[in-house]
């Protein structure tokens, strides 16, 4: 993806806690075929690791088999910004240029398939500690292991890592904060991320900015 420079992220402090966040993504790998296979799944990230499962008969299988390299895409606290909020003081509304505000980080790295039933259920207690800690389950392994060759796991290792947070970083700051108050007084799940985001960088900002 296009990332310019004023939406680049600022660092790991910046996008693991949005992907961490956000939980659920797009796994994507080219394979040998002629498009990618992309598939929607819930992940976990545990260090440089993002642990996920699907059913053994998904295509991205073969894909990896082809090429064990993968991306998971993950895109969220989304707001789109009427043009007319772009105009303070004297401008002209009709002159405003919409736009969407949005953060996007893509995580990159080699694939490891897991088959063995026990490997696959070890991935689940991680997912499954990482995404309800305070939920009892049965063992996997214990209570379900006829159901388990029918899963294998995916690890993909993160090699590389792009984040994209594009909250207004091109326009100056009293454009901004004119934003932010609208985004709170529309007050949607997507308006009240993208104005925590847009608040979180304006706070970060550098010189150059």
């Amino acid at each position: 993806m296009y990332i310019a420079p004023v939406d680049r992220t600022f660092g790991e402090e910046e996008w693991r806690p949005f992907v961490e966040s956000q939980g659920f993504g797009h796994f994507a790998a080219r394979g040998g075929g002629p498009y990618p296979v992309v598939v929607p799944t819930q992940f976990v990230l545990v260090g440089d690791e993002v642990v996920a499962h699907f059913v053994a008969r998904n295509p991205i299988f073969a894909a990896l088999e082809a090429d064990p390299r993968a991306v998971l895409s993950v895109a969220g606290d989304w707001a789109f910004v009427p043009s007319a909020w772009k105009a303070i003081d004297d401008e002209d509304p009709a002159l405003g240029i919409p736009t969407t505000y949005y953060a996007a980080v893509q995580l990159r790295g080699r694939v490891d398939v897991l088959e063995d039933p026990a490997a696959v259920a070890a991935l689940l207690r991680r997912q499954l500690a990482a995404i309800q800690p305070e939920v009892p389950i049965a063992d996997p392994e214990e209570a379900h292991l006829a159901k388990l060759s029918g899963i294998h796991g995916v690890v993909l290792h993160v090699e590389e890592v792009d984040g994209k947070f594009k909250y207004g970083g091109n326009v100056d700051e009293a454009h901004r904060r004119a934003v932010v108050g609208r985004l709170l007084e529309r007050g949607g799940p997507g308006d009240r991320a993208a104005a925590a985001h847009t608040e979180h960088r304006l706070a970060a900002r550098t010189p150059a900015d």
